[in-house]
């Protein structure tokens, strides 16, 4: 068995790295960029297709108010950007909003807090490969006939990239973000001459169109209700930006200095983007609809059910390059690229926060620890099958998984700036040095602000969607918070059972007596082995058990036994059900009730084998002995191997393999993490 998946795993992987190497895993600045900024970065892809979807409603007369919208998210990204910067220098330690939280609020916050940003990370990879399959089956239609199976795969191909290793797949995702990022620049650098010192009339493939309002003549509370609606579907550009307060241990020294400098950046650019394609997309005259076979009109005819809308990138990049354009093809491409790579800031967040959840106990220890290539391999495993569950469920249709984004990430925006407020009026009330003393009241005032924004904001997303979709995440918040919960009270009441106590217990106090019970079938070599290393223990009775399910069996038994004249006596037990594991069980259980301080050794043969078939051949029966008596209080269990000779060939290859690690290593935490000595401002 270890052969038929190491091979494979080495294949995918790579070899082992030391724990000592975990320096060389962390990220410089222009590498940490598109590891942990790529979702917001890309957002820009489908966040103004969501503005403009949702203004439809009201017809074209509303369109004119998306610059407005626009401003308004650039506010909120600045207001956001800001905040976390003081977050990455306050706790640089990666527990980012979860920690802030927990610190000065009190653990349920900070569970509340976990609770929405796993959700959140688990929707990033759905959204974002679901969204970079739409723009990629506009040219392949195999795509677009196959979006379930196609997302999926992308989904495993992530997966395996990411459990190569942070430096390795940030080193593969830079090229495509940054080319994706030059692009749209370069695009609305371009639009911009055109349409400002050459005068071109750039018209997009869509402005010929005329939209059929499903709503029209809007005006008062259910324009403003439609206004706010665009807006909290344009906050989609700010899903992402805590996964770097998260992934501050990830950054080269000085961290915090850097974690910083890349949301500054992270903010600045997403923020053009948003901005230049919103304005390309008014100056070219695109049109968009959430149902655009029937609401889209061209020459009084509706579209009909055949047409394919493409998102509005595509459609400026279109009118700006002009189309089939080498610059267009490239866009194209790497805004396809960069929605899948977009899912590399969940896959970065998820297992990092779920680690630091695992420490703490509110999630299984295994997440706590570090792969073959020192990556959090058990945290992305499990976010890729949540992720792929979703894509699954809801047929990789970005427009039903969207309606579902952006509330948890506002939630924990919300509990963190709230907290970081709690944060400075704690440090204030013992700081004396008055320029110290300026910059938390500086700081201060801007978690405040932050908080107050994005509570309203999340208020105005819980209003606008909770019916689109929303409630499904404010139920997978609950069903986080309540397995987290459980899982922490379970192992706090594990802790409790097993603490030692200070006044002497029964585990200390010594057992009267040892009943020694070795189990055989026939006499073979591995009975005898087990027989001999009994003997070694000095019990104070020694007993050999065989259950009778075969008269001719038993009875070759016993003529063997006196034969050899071996000198342990020999119990046979009835079984009228030829049952092998409840006749034990019942005599182990009538020995521990006549004496109850007594404690009763079961000794069990058992045969290893090299050939991972030939375990189902062999100690089945002794599986199921050993499972059964775990719950029977006073019963130890040994087992005595006996290596048959396909073990030793099975030796021989793991000696050759001695280097590698075997799928069945078990590693106890994570790699030793350094401090950071980074200077906070």
């Amino acid at each position: 068995m270890s052969k038929l998946t190491d091979v494979p795993k080495r294949i995918l992987i790579g070899r082992a790295l030391r724990s000592d190497r975990l320096g060389e895993t962390l990220l410089p600045k222009r590498v940490a960029l598109p590891v942990f900024a790529s979702d917001p970065l890309s957002s820009v892809a489908y966040a103004p297709g969501e503005v403009l979807l949702v203004l439809s409603i009201a017809g074209l007369s509303a369109y004119h108010f998306s610059p407005w919208i626009a401003i308004a998210v650039v506010v909120l990204m600045f207001t956001v950007v800001a905040s976390y910067r003081q977050n990455v220098h306050a706790y640089p330690s990666g527990g980012g909003d979860y920690e802030v939280a927990t610190t000065n609020l009190g653990p349920k916050a900070g569970l509340t807090v976990a609770s929405a940003l796993l959700v959140d990370y688990v929707l990033t990879v759905a959204v974002s490969i679901s969204s970079g399959i739409e723009n990629l089956g506009s040219a392949v239609p195999f795509v677009v006939e196959n979006k379930v199976l196609c997302a999926i795969g992308v989904i495993v191909l992530l997966t395996v990239m990411n459990l190569r290793g942070v430096r390795e797949s940030g080193t593969l995702f830079a090229i495509p973000t940054y080319v994706f990022v030059a692009g749209v620049f370069l695009m609305i650098a371009w639009g911009a001459f055109r349409g400002v010192v050459l005068g071109d009339d750039m018209r997009a493939p869509t402005a010929d169109f005329e939209i059929k309002p499903e709503h029209p003549g809007l005006a008062g509370f259910a324009l403003v209700f439609l206004l706010l609606r665009a807006f909290s579907s344009g906050c989609a550009a700010l899903t992402g930006v805590e996964a770097i307060s998260n992934g501050v241990p990830g950054f080269r020294k000085p961290k915090s200095r850097n974690a910083a400098t890349t949301l500054a950046l992270m903010g600045l650019l997403a923020v053009t983007m948003f901005c230049g394609i919103i304005a390309l997309a008014s100056a070219t005259d695109v049109r968009m609809a959430e149902n655009p076979g029937k609401d889209l009109v061209h020459n009084g005819v509706p579209l009909g059910p055949d047409y394919v809308q493409n998102p509005v990138i595509s459609q400026v990049a279109e009118a700006v390059f002009g189309s089939g354009t080498f610059l267009f093809v490239v866009l194209a491409g790497a805004t396809a690229l960069v929605l899948f790579l977009a899912a590399n800031t969940a896959y970065n967040g998820f297992p990092l926060l779920g680690s630091i959840l695992a420490q703490d106990r509110y999630l299984p220890r295994q997440l706590h620890t570090r792969g073959d290539r020192l990556a959090f391999s058990n945290g992305i495993l499990l976010l890729a099958g949540a992720a792929g569950l979703l894509v699954w469920v809801y047929g990789a249709d970005s427009t039903r998984l969207i309606q579902l984004y952006i509330v948890g990430v506002f939630v924990s925006f919300t509990l963190s700036q709230t907290g970081m407020v709690r944060h400075w009026n704690r440090l204030l009330a013992t700081e004396k040095d008055q320029a110290k003393r300026r910059h938390m009241i500086r700081s201060r005032a801007i978690n405040a602000f932050g908080a107050f924004f994005t509570g309203l904001v999340l208020v105005v997303v819980l209003l606008t969607k909770f019916t689109h979709g929303a409630w499904v995440a404010l139920l997978g918040m609950c069903v986080f918070y309540a397995t987290m919960t459980a899982i922490r009270r379970h192992y706090d009441r594990v802790a409790e059972e097993i603490a030692v106590p200070d006044a002497p217990s029964e585990d200390t106090v010594r057992p009267s007596r040892v009943h020694s019970v070795v189990l055989v079938s026939k006499v073979h070599r591995p009975a005898l082995r087990a027989l001999a290393y009994a003997k070694l223990l000095r019990s104070d009775t020694l007993e050999a058990v065989s259950v009778n399910v075969d008269a001719e069996e038993t009875r070759a038994l016993r003529e063997e036994w006196e034969r050899r004249s071996i000198d342990v006596p020999l119990k046979v037990l009835d079984s009228p059900y030829r049952e092998v594991t409840r006749p034990v069980i019942e005599y182990v259980k009538s020995l521990r009730a006549q004496s109850p301080r007594d404690v009763v050794s079961v000794i069990i043969p058992e045969y290893v084998v090299g050939h991972w078939y030939e375990h189902f051949l062999h100690n089945q029966s002794a599986l199921r002995l050993k499972g059964r008596l775990l719950f029977t209080p006073g019963v130890m269990v040994t087992s005595v191997p006996y290596q048959l000779e396909s073990s030793e060939a099975a030796k021989l290859r793991a000696r050759r393999r001695q280097n590698w690690s075997a799928p069945g290593s078990v590693r106890r935490g994570p790699a030793e993490r350094t401090k950071d000595t980074s200077p906070r401002t």
